[in-house]
């Protein structure tokens, strides 16, 4: 693993995303399972969380227990996709505070062209941690990151299912301070800017759009 980039090859991770990557299942399925293995990926993606004590009582004694330091953290979807992802760590992490960011990809140019703009109050002091299934062409992640850091984010980590290593190497060129958790890097884009082998438009198998 690079210190820009995290492949969570845990065994439960890889069998769910074959799964998906099986152009055969159905929508409903894609979808519990997108949930699923996001919740696996939360735990990678939250590990450092900075951790502060608690002086509490148990039935036995009492004592000095660990619990999450600093303001509630921010998850931000980028639209649409990226609330297939927001189910999974909010189970993981009820409280977040949650924004979104609306970017579409211009067919023709392949660039991001934003739409709506949402985010929680304070981001310079929480951890900040942008979700989108599809790390592809990285030019949509990379314009999101550049408006969480413009509303005032300086701790910022992104989760994404699947990753191109065109789409990491243009995070890392606009973003180097930004820690990208994956499921899968895998083998490169076609020239539609589509993830190979992958599986598929995320957003369309996730809602039954084509």
């Amino acid at each position: 693993m690079s210190e820009h980039l995290t492949v969570v090859d845990h065994p439960l991770v890889q069998h769910k995303l074959t799964l998906m990557r099986d152009k055969g299942t159905s929508t409903a399925v894609f979808r519990q399972l997108l949930r699923e293995i996001t919740l696996l990926l939360a735990y990678e993606v939250t590990r450092e969380l900075k951790l502060t004590t608690r002086h509490i009582e148990t039935p036995m004694e009492e004592m000095d227990a660990p619990i999450l330091a600093g303001k509630k953290l921010a998850l931000v979807s980028i639209l649409r996709a990226g609330n297939g992802m927001l189910d999974g760590v909010l189970e993981l992490i009820p409280s977040a505070r949650v924004g979104f960011v609306g970017l579409y990809r211009d067919e023709e140019t392949l660039k991001p062209v934003q739409y709506y703009f949402k985010a929680p109050e304070e981001l310079k002091d929480r951890l900040v941690i942008a979700v989108d299934p599809m790390l592809a062409t990285g030019n949509s992640s990379a314009a999101a990151i550049d408006l969480l850091k413009e509303a005032g984010a300086t701790d910022i980590r992104f989760l994404c299912l699947l990753a191109a290593p065109e789409g990491v190497a243009r995070m890392k060129e606009a973003h180097p301070d930004v820690h990208i958790v994956t499921a899968a890097l895998d083998r490169q884009l076609n020239s539609k800017g589509y993830i190979m082998p992958g599986l598929g438009d995320a957003g369309d198998r996730m809602f039954g759009t084509k």
